[in-house]
């Protein structure tokens, strides 16, 4: 279980679950690459507060849970997880340039999802209704969820 991050002036517990596809949905993750992939997110966790909770390989793709603090958007930890990997194991693995031409090793695309420890959206909307007096609560917002 994750532990919240304490710092001067906040207390975070901001989980993410990333998943990255490999380009052209190649199987290159072999035992080799997959060990310098781990000790490459490692490292990043040394130098950004970037916190690899979990990674799980695939043949194509590659499942991160992330922990971060609120100053690192899900965008800039992307960019940088994304970025800082794909350079690395280019440098350490020339082999994977043979299946994957054009310089890139991940899809241009991803997946992310917010982990919730404690509590979902109905735990919070009920926490927000119990706000108070039960007969002074106003709803002045509410909306479903989209796609787009």
């Amino acid at each position: 279980m994750s532990e919240h991050i304490h710092k001067s002036h906040n207390k975070s517990l901001l989980l993410y679950h990333l998943v990255y596809p490999i380009k052209y949905m190649r199987s290159v993750l072999n035992e080799e690459v997959s060990q310098t992939l781990k000790e490459i997110c490692l490292g990043i966790s040394l130098r950004y507060e970037i916190y690899f909770v979990e990674i799980g390989c695939d043949e194509n793709h590659v499942h991160f849970l992330i922990q971060s603090v609120p100053m690192m958007s899900p965008k800039k930890i992307i960019n940088a997880v994304k970025s800082l990997t794909a350079r690395e194991i280019f440098r350490l693995h020339p082999e994977v340039k043979r299946f994957l031409w054009g310089g890139k090793f991940w899809t241009a695309g991803y997946y992310i999802n917010t982990v919730g420890q404690y509590a979902n959206e109905e735990v919070i909307k009920k926490y927000l209704k119990n706000q108070g007096k039960e007969d002074e609560y106003k709803k002045i917002h509410a909306s479903q969820l989209k796609l787009f």
